[in-house]
């Protein structure tokens, strides 16, 4: 795990922080116009269906046909971010989504709107999701400083659960007087606002996009990067082990709304609201608790607070004592996941940010797909009681584990990108796509370091697996004391040229200085590219 001793720059900024840079504001407040729109086509969809035969089932499966397509394409999303202008991206997403929305409009007013359709179609936005997550994920660090990240996570936060409160009431309100169409039509506006507030954004220092990666290359680095970060995957843990109890609590709200407390959609979007409510105050109180409280004490107690909530509204039938547990579950939420998400900003380079926070998004969304057709099973077999109890159970458990998996400390790592590489002399210069290259670094270390050696080469290894290395390994010649040589292997020469031109940090380029401190003389460096077309590595069997 990551620790780090906190400095005075480390206080934390103000909730409301920033929302003084303009460019950030007027973004912000386009996509809250957005999150809204998606709260409402949600209720929509969901009541559409609450009438129908097997209704838990497909009243739940409505959240999971929306989260599905993270889990599937956020990936392939994040590359995509990382090799191509963003705002461009982002803005061919939102005239996709708005055209979803229309033909949701248009085929509800004519009556043509069958469950299966239905899904498919809210599939199909959820596609225009997954595609936008983890491209605006990966802009909001380029429009706030650094030290307010933590702000703007919650400010983020704080903007879904506006929308959480805003959207289902409104929608609520529109659907018992004119029906579910004009809430479909009110969401495609609502994206069409966040479209043009892309277009109207003109980036003063736009990212500069390098040649981009192949594809599937991409797709691999992207994958490397996160299987050999420790770190990473602790955060990915935290998030998941949170986000399936807790997607009972919105997989069965409707039905909790219509069946145990017997309320409308209105009903049902006062109980949105309570846990949007919750959030945003949770969002806002976030930077006030921070001072006080642990990361990892403020994990406790969230989870504490989700478990009481889950069997509150799985037991009682008085609306008022529900609504008051959904107030602290909403501030749970936000709580939960604008720590892991603003540790994801903090700890992810900007090469791979986008492809990271996309894996993070595959957690949260597949955790919350699964986990709400699972509840919904449960609760159709057993009943709401006992599935909302099983998911508190889960949740304790869960909540449990922050001993065994603590959040990391990254508040003084140093993530900026660091080429540090000396000047090359090659005889020739290799061609880009030509690969594997091998590359060999001999040391000569006394043998009294030794121990303090191999410690500092394991941290060496992580930063070669994680920029570029498919294998690494560390060997010594028999016939010496003092040599060391460590063997990588990288897919490409141009691969390679962006492991050492951009991929590295400054933590890489201090864990390679400690290893370096405990040689003598510098390390004598080869580079190893192929000889000839054709295969370069083979075993026995191959001349048999």
């Amino acid at each position: 795990m990551v620790t780090a001793a906190a400095g005075p720059a480390d206080r934390p900024a103000s909730a409301w922080a920033p929302l003084r840079t303009a460019v950030y504001r007027n973004l912000w407040l386009a996509l809250l116009a957005a999150n809204i729109g998606t709260w409402m086509q949600t209720v929509g969809a969901q009541w559409l269906l609450i009438n129908h035969s097997n209704a838990s089932t497909l009243v739940a499966l409505v959240q999971t046909a929306s989260l599905l397509p993270v889990l599937l394409l956020a990936l392939p999303a994040g590359v995509l971010a990382d090799s191509f202008d963003r705002r461009h991206l982002l803005i061919a997403v939102q005239l996709f989504l708005v055209a979803v929305a229309v033909a949701l409009t248009l085929l509800t007013l004519t009556g043509r709107m069958p469950p299966a359709l239905l899904l498919t179609l809210t599939f199909a936005f959820g596609v225009g999701q997954a595609l936008t997550l983890p491209a605006w994920a990966a802009v909001i660090p380029e429009l706030v400083p650094q030290d307010q990240l933590r702000s703007a996570s919650a400010l983020g936060s704080i903007s879904v659960n506006v929308a959480r409160a805003v959207g289902p009431a409104v929608a609520g309100v529109l659907i018992a007087r004119t029906g579910v169409a004009p809430v479909f039509g009110i969401n495609a506006v609502a994206f069409g606002i966040f479209a043009y507030a892309l277009w109207r954004w003109r980036p003063g220092n736009a990212r500069a996009v390098e040649v981009p990666e192949r594809f599937t290359a991409a797709l691999r680095a992207g994958s490397r990067y996160v299987r050999h970060s420790p770190t990473i995957r602790r955060l990915l843990r935290r998030a998941l082990v949170f986000v399936v109890p807790a997607s009972a609590l919105w997989a069965l709200l409707p039905l909790v709304a219509n069946r145990r407390l017997g309320l409308g959609s209105g009903g049902y979007g006062v109980l949105l609201a309570a846990l949007g409510v919750g959030a945003i105050a949770g969002g806002v109180l976030l930077a006030v608790i921070r001072t006080r409280l642990s990361a990892n004490q403020l994990l406790l107690i969230a989870g504490a607070l989700f478990t009481v909530a889950l069997t509150v509204v799985g037991t009682v039938r008085v609306v008022p004592l529900v609504l008051l547990a959904l107030l602290p579950a909403g501030m749970a939420w936000v709580t939960v996941l604008a720590n892991v998400n603003a540790e994801m900003q903090l700890f992810l380079p900007s090469w791979v940010r986008a492809r990271g926070l996309a894996v993070y998004q595959v957690c949260f969304a597949g955790g919350q797909a699964v986990g709400a057709l699972l509840w919904g099973l449960v609760a159709d077999m057993a009943g709401l009681a006992p599935a909302y109890l099983a998911a508190a159970a889960l949740m304790l458990v869960g909540t449990l584990t922050s001993r065994i998996w603590p959040l990391p400390d990254l508040r003084s790592v140093n993530r900026e990108p660091a080429a540090y590489w000396p000047q090359l002399h090659l005889a020739h210069e290799p061609d880009p796509g030509v690969g594997p290259v091998l590359v060999t670094v001999q040391y000569t270390v006394r043998p009294e370091r030794t121990q303090r050696f191999l410690a500092a080469m394991d941290l060496v290894r992580g930063a070669r697996q994680r920029t570029g290395a498919m294998r690494w390994g560390l060997f010594r010649p028999a016939e010496t004391v003092d040599r060391f040589v460590e063997v990588y292997l990288v897919p490409s020469w141009d691969e390679h040229l962006r492991q050492h031109g951009g991929r590295l940090t400054g933590e890489d380029r201090a864990a390679e200085q400690r290893a370096r401190e405990l040689t003598d003389g510098e390390p004598e460096v080869r580079h190893l590219v192929p000889a000839a077309a054709g295969p370069t590595l083979s075993d026995d069997r191959e001349a048999l």
